[in-house]
């Protein structure tokens, strides 16, 4: 019966799809099982939660599961490219825990958070219709967490089969596994507990037909042919994710939605277009004289020349802007099919001029420029106190099994790099990734420190592979700073160029070190990073619809040989770490304090430890019970620091007191528990308790006529090995009275 009064028909018509959709979900719950080689399955279901999205599926592996959800607007936006979000929420109830925050309550993203944001993205992205341009976000909130299987992949599945299952348009699904190697033996989808034995770990993704839509990973130097196998094992074993989410579509999914896209503009005028712009496009991307900014100035010009003959059409301007910009790219990939020679003069295989420079600046701990062609990259290296460490937010130390880190490296990517103006502040996802991807490759190669270690990478220039040059700079300013690297690192970027025919790559060129102009224009961006020996990080972002393995292949082999190019160049800068040892490096040492000297070391509240941080720089860890573990920035500060320390361990120098000798106590203070006593001048007052003063029980010190200076005669029995405390008794040097004197019944 529908409702009478008008206002609330209004309401109920306008929510009555709504409704309708809510009911027709609810006879459509199903689920799959997806069975690995292992013997471990991912469970997928779908139908049972978020019912009003367009698409909703629960994915678990193990006992970690996490629900993936998207929506897309029906009304188009005035972007030209997919306007895709992706969020993924680390939940820390998911855990049967509670947020560490002030607020107890989760606030904004981790770094974890985001890096496995942009690992969605980029497994999802490329499968998307060229045009379709609807506001769409997918979120990914995790509903179990067991510490033993690790939720990243299980996100991927769960927002492949929710982009299936609704009435998105999308070219999906995909599968994504995890690879892990212990003792040469291949691990799919790896435990947590694996992975801390494991060489490498490796995210496949990829579609039917065995095609890699995304690869990331960072490895112990894995060898080339070791990698290419496990990248062959995860898609195969991607391949029973993808059928077990088309078969669950089958059954359970919607029809894919009709949308509208932009009419295709007249004829007449793409040839106007083509015909006012292809030669001087082609002059222009044929002189290699250009830079970036000459060439970014000069097709600038031609394509404001262009609007303005075409003016008179009566076309939308962002029409012809993007048919012009079309036509730019099909001219610049056509010129790599037809000379094999590319915009800057370089052939296929080529490397751009390289200059490296070390030493830079004499306070620094190291510090070094990497430069290749227009890419500057200015990466710096400080140390610091073990406390200086990076520590985990708690679910970050559930998934990982890590509790802090010693080693890290932050990226900055301004805005002056590219000659823009933009917003100063703190880094988005981008500087997050290209970070974490570059911290990843030089990791394996960093010897373990007992101190804590941050690269700080500034992009100063940028026209492409950024993040690698980033690897290459931080390598160069870890040997600057005297860091025994097991072996150099650099990384490379690798494009490509293809032709696709009915759905399969018909031709294809592979570039090596990628220009920013072919990572826009081209089909890939492909980043290897490692030593000569083996490969330690990599990184794939496709615009196809997948990537034959063939491909993959071909393009770690290329990765592989510039690699080992770059690393020459770099040798021929620095090769070992620095001999000589810099005045601004810091100083770290031992000392030995004994426990009943502690109190004077740290003074009330740490006192003592915090006026010699403020004044000296210098900061006193304990390792354990007796050891302090002593960090200065300078040789000349823990000089002042240690004659500091001497001068306060040595004001409470005491004299050899003999065990089981017999002094003279003075009472200093009496309370309720005991009395306070010295045997010395200048001693730390020492308790003696109720129990030492008389073998008869006593509820106060007054009751013996005790009082402050009073003298007492006290036998030393040592150190508590504990406290460091003066063990002292007064009772032992008199007789217990008659009445306690107790004598055993022999019958």
């Amino acid at each position: 019966m529908l409702p009478k009064n008008r206002a609330v028909l209004s309401r109920f018509k306008n929510r009555s799809k709504y409704y309708y959709k809510y009911l027709s979900s609810q006879s459509s719950v199903g689920e799959i099982d997806v069975p690995f080689s292992n013997g471990i399955s991912l469970k997928l279901s779908t139908g049972k939660y978020a019912r009003f999205a367009d698409g909703a599926c629960v994915a678990t592996l193990g006992n970690t599961s996490v629900l993936s959800t998207v929506v897309s607007k029906a009304k188009q936006s005035s972007s030209s490219f997919l306007p895709l979000v992706v969020d993924y929420r680390q939940k820390a109830a998911a855990a049967g825990r509670i947020p560490t925050n002030f607020l107890r309550k989760e606030l904004g993203p981790t770094e974890r958070e985001i890096l496995t944001s942009r690992l969605i993205d980029r497994s999802l992205r490329p499968l998307f219709p060229q045009n379709y341009f609807f506001d769409t976000q997918i979120v990914c909130n995790m509903l179990a967490v067991d510490g033993t299987n690790l939720p990243e992949t299980v996100a991927i599945n769960a927002a492949s089969a929710a982009l299936a299952l609704s009435d998105v348009p999308w070219n999906g699904p995909v599968g994504a596994v995890r690879l892990g190697q212990i003792e040469n033996e291949l691990i799919v989808n790896p435990t947590r507990r694996d992975l801390e034995k494991s060489s490498l770990n490796l995210v496949v993704a990829a579609t039917t037909g065995n095609l890699v839509v995304m690869l990331e990973g960072h490895a112990n130097i894995i060898l080339q042919q070791d990698l290419l196998k496990a990248i062959k094992l995860g898609t195969k074993e991607a391949q029973a994710i993808v059928r077990s989410i088309e078969k669950l579509q089958k059954t359970y999914g919607k029809v894919k939605r009709e949308y509208e896209t932009q009419p295709p503009l007249d004829q007449s005028v793409v040839e106007s277009v083509k015909t006012l712009s292809s030669m001087k496009i082609r002059e222009i991307l044929s002189d290699f004289s250009h830079d970036k900014t000459s060439r970014d100035n000069a097709v600038s010009e031609l394509r404001q020349t262009v609007l303005n003959q075409l003016r008179d059409t009566e076309v939308d301007v962002t029409l012809l802007q993007e048919c012009f910009n079309s036509n730019l790219k099909q001219i610049f990939r056509d010129m790599i099919f037809e000379t094999d020679v590319r915009c800057d003069g370089r052939g296929l295989d080529d490397l751009r001029k390289i200059t490296c420079e070390v030493g830079l600046y004499e306070p620094l701990h190291g510090s070094a420029v990497f430069q290749r062609g227009q890419t500057q990259v200015l990466c710096t290296v400080a140390f610091d106190s073990p406390e200086s460490a990076l520590k985990m937010d708690t679910l970050t130390m559930i998934t990982s099994g890590l509790k802090e880190k010693n080693f890290f490296l932050h990226y900055e990517f301004p805005s002056y790099a590219t000659g823009e103006v933009g917003r100063v502040g703190g880094p988005g996802r981008r500087e997050a990734g290209h970070g974490a991807l570059a911290e990843r490759g030089l990791l394996p190669v960093v010897p373990q420190q007992n101190c804590t270690v941050r690269l700080t990478a500034e992009v100063l220039e940028s026209n492409g592979s950024s993040s690698m040059a980033s690897v290459c700079a931080g390598a160069l300013a870890l040997l600057d700073a005297g860091v025994a690297l097991a072996a150099p690192a650099a990384g490379v970027a690798v494009g490509l160029v293809a032709r696709p025919r009915g759905g399969a790559v018909q031709d294809y060129r592979i570039l090596t070190d990628l220009l920013g102009i072919e990572d826009y224009m081209g089909d890939m961006d492909f980043k290897v990073a490692g030593t000569k020996k083996g490969i330690t990080a990599l990184q794939a972002d496709v615009k196809l619809p997948g990537l034959p393995l063939k491909i993959v292949m071909e393009s770690v082999q290329k990765a592989c040989d510039a690699k080992s190019k770059v690393i020459d160049i770099m040798n021929q800068c620095i090769d070992k770490p620095r001999q000589d040892r810099k005045d601004s490096l810091p100083v770290m040492e031992e000392m030995e304090v004994e426990v009943h000297k502690r109190a004077k070391l740290l003074g009330v509240g740490g006192c003592n430890l915090k006026k010699l941080y403020l004044e000296t720089g210098v900061q006193v860890t304990a390792i354990d019970d007796t050891r302090y573990s002593v960090f200065a920035p300078s040789a000349a500060a823990l000089a002042e620091a240690r004659a500091r320390l001497q001068r306060a361990l040595a004001a409470d120098r005491a004299p050899d007191l003999e065990f089981g000798a017999v002094y003279s106590a003075k009472v200093v203070e009496v309370r309720d528990i005991g009395v306070l006593v010295t045997l010395y001048s200048g001693m730390s007052p020492a308790l003696v308790h109720n129990t030492q003063l008389d073998h008869r029980k006593i509820m106060h010190p007054s009751v013996l006529g005790l009082d402050v200076g009073s003298e007492i005669q006290v036998k030393y029995f040592g150190r508590d090995p504990v406290s460091g405390q003066l063990r002292l008794s007064r009772k032992v040097l008199s007789s217990p009275p008659p009445g306690i004197v107790r004598k055993l019944d022999k019958s």
